[in-house]
């Protein structure tokens, strides 16, 4: 089976959305025509009475008779007859408040957030409605190296160029090299510094955790006019045709693969084991990937790579090899 990515949380969130929207017309037009409320809302009328057959059974915990939202039709219209509450506003309890205070304070500290000023509107509001509650102490840091993450993001509201010296994982070595700073971004949970890598002439993302070290110049940052900015999305890695496939035989222990990175199929075999099949940067890290999977996984292609994988298995069995121990010489007396 070929994966592809999933729509079901969009389709989830917008359908939330309807339903949130959908109790309160419906309790301000008593004996609505389903036609014109799915009008009203941008729906269709099949979609709305699919909506409808959901609210039935959502409610108050409890879910039984007086709990859950209730409706009644004549013919093609509906009205509520009893809205479990809806209608009343959202009231947070302590521990609710707190944890939304938490959230929106380290959201505050995410390097590249566009919104900030927003956030910290909604914080303050926030605080000033759970009064004590949002004093207590609680230490907000982003995991990692704050640190790191603090004089990056300096060094682009600067605009001075940076030394830097980094580590690229695909590569398996340490370099050397002088960027122009852009942004800050924040992909799948990590900090990365997008910027113009004078080395490379091209923009590159450069993970906030694999710089070891930065010394930021009095030089100021010069992007080209002709450098192309990375679009916000979920993976800093975004797999492509021209990229090496790589297939590989994975167990039960070894399936985490296929949701951590992008994968061009998955399928599954009799046995319970699962062919995958997945773009790679470049086969020396394949490699240095496979080999810290253990008995989980074997490569099925290509050949280049099988090859180079045996090989090293094979050098690092040699190098526990135990010499087979030297005979003992004749004993006898004198």
């Amino acid at each position: 089976m070929t994966t592809t990515k999933s729509t079901g949380s969009r389709a989830s969130a917008d359908r939330l959305a309807r339903l949130l929207n959908l109790v309160p017309y419906l309790l301000a037009r008593p004996g609505v025509d389903i036609a014109q409320a799915a009008a009203d809302l941008g729906t269709t009328g099949r979609q709305l009475r699919e909506d409808l057959e959901l609210l039935w059974v959502c409610g108050l915990p409890g879910y039984g008779p007086g709990d859950l939202i209730d409706m009644a039709f004549d013919g093609d219209r509906v009205t509520i007859t009893y809205d479990a509450g809806i209608d009343r506003p959202l009231r947070l309890t302590p521990d609710e408040a707190l944890a939304l205070v938490v959230a929106l304070r380290m959201l505050a500290e995410t390097p590249g957030l566009a919104s900030r000023e927003a956030v910290e509107r909604a914080l303050a509001k926030i605080e000033d409605a759970a009064g004590e509650v949002a004093g207590t102490p609680v230490a907000v840091g982003l995991p990692g190296d704050v640190a790191r993450l603090d004089g990056l993001r300096a060094a682009t509201q600067s605009g001075r160029a940076v030394r830097i010296t980094y580590y690229t994982a695909a590569r398996d070595e340490t370099s050397e090299r002088v960027v122009d700073p852009i942004r800050m971004l924040m992909i799948g949970g990590r900090g990365y510094l997008e910027a113009w890598c004078r080395r490379a002439e091209a923009v590159r993302l450069f993970r906030a955790d694999r710089i070891d070290a930065m010394v930021e110049l009095d030089e100021a940052a010069v992007v080209p006019a002709r450098a192309s900015r990375y679009e916000p999305r979920e993976a800093a890695f975004q797999p492509t045709p021209d990229l090496p496939a790589v297939t590989l035989r994975i167990g039960r222990g070894g399936r985490w693969i296929t949701e951590y990175y992008p994968c061009d199929e998955v399928r599954p075999e009799p046995n319970g084991e699962w062919l995958v099949t997945l773009r790679v940067t470049d086969l020396a890290w394949a490699r240095r990937f496979v080999l810290g999977l253990g008995p989980e996984v074997t490569v099925v292609a290509p050949a280049e790579l099988v090859a180079e994988v045996h090989d090293a298995a094979a050098a690092a069995l040699a190098a526990y090899a135990v010499p087979a121990a030297t005979p003992a010489g004749p004993s006898g007396s004198g």
